[in-house]
């Protein structure tokens, strides 16, 4: 389930395409200028879908981004869900600054995937 907040972005970031498209048209017709001011809009509405869609996927299952969560509940996969076995513990072990609980980053050699997993 996608969220609110991730929703209205992809909506604004639509919404940006349409309107550097069409201004793009327009500007060509009376004025260089606006049409390159356009062009950047529609780009820039572009390049923000592609960061949600990368957030989504780089950072959060699928299965963390729809499980419930309580207010406390630190960010990352639950530690309740079974973890791809591609995925390897690393290193890196941060405090959820929410939660206050250390967590632990997982990667997957292959893709540089990470998950976020709470520690002992």
């Amino acid at each position: 389930m996608i969220g609110f907040a991730r929703l209205f972005a992809v909506v604004v970031c639509l919404m940006l395409i349409a309107f550097g498209l069409w201004l793009a048209t327009v500007g060509n017709e009376d004025e260089v200028g606006l049409g390159l001011v356009g062009l950047f809009t529609a780009f820039v509405g572009a390049g923000g879908i592609g960061v949600l869609f990368f957030e989504r996927m780089r950072y959060h299952s699928e299965a963390a981004e729809g499980a419930p969560r309580t207010p406390d509940a630190p960010g990352g996969d639950q530690p309740d869900l079974p973890l791809d076995p591609r995925f390897r513990p690393t290193d890196e072990v941060f405090v959820d600054p929410t939660s206050g609980r250390t967590m632990r980053v997982y990667a997957d050699p292959a893709t540089g995937e990470r998950r976020y997993r709470v520690e002992g």
